[in-house]
């Protein structure tokens, strides 16, 4: 009677074949972290675009709905301008504009009073609940944007011409304070994304 002969695994083969099941783990362990650093590029790449387009579009909106309504400063003893825009202010911009909603039937109007600040690298949105503010009155700021190396507006006038001031320089009397801009540009440079501009038609 003939016995069959059985047959195995060597121990070479066994161990050849753990050495490349960990060459595969490791390889697959490695796309897998690859993978996952990837979607956090991703993510905060998406969250960077998102926060960028909030900033643009806030600004848009607000000079797109520019009012030709000035504010009374702090002291009550005198006027702003409507638009308000100076290389010698702390701000970059201040604009009393339209659309601020009111869902909730709020006694306020629905005109607002919003101010631009760079500090530090990082973009605030400034607005208080009531248009002629007081020292009374608290201030709302908001963080948009960090990672600003400048903002700046090109103002251009009905004429055509170009100011990086509002009011223009020249302008006199109380209407002055009323003018508003035909367009804005904006500059906006960031830290690793360069210079962003758009042009913004202020509303008639």
């Amino acid at each position: 009677m003939t016995r069959r002969k059985t047959s195995g695994f060597t121990l070479i083969e066994v161990l050849v074949a753990m050495a490349l099941f960990g060459v595969m783990t490791m390889l697959a362990y490695m796309s897998l972290g690859q993978t996952l650093s990837n979607g956090d590029l991703l993510n905060d790449r998406m969250d960077r675009l998102q926060a960028i387009q909030r900033t643009m579009r806030y600004l848009s909106n607000d000079l797109n709905s520019a009012s030709p309504r000035p504010v009374r400063d702090e002291t009550g003893t005198g006027l702003l301008p409507a638009v308000m825009v100076s290389p010698a202010n702390d701000f970059a911009l201040a604009v009393t504009h339209g659309g601020w909603n009111n869902p909730a039937g709020l006694p306020r109007s629905t005109q607002q009073r919003s101010v631009y600040l760079l500090e530090d690298g990082k973009l605030f949105r400034v607005y208080y609940s009531v248009l002629d503010a007081t020292f009374s009155n608290q201030a709302i700021s908001t963080q948009i944007l960090d990672g600003v190396e400048s903002i700046e507006f090109r103002l251009i006038q009905d004429t055509g011409q170009i100011t990086n001031q509002w009011p223009p320089s020249g302008s006199q009397g109380s209407s002055s304070i009323s003018l508003r801009p035909r367009a804005v540009e904006i500059i906006l440079t960031l830290e690793n994304e360069g210079e962003i501009r758009r042009i913004i038609e202020v509303a008639s």
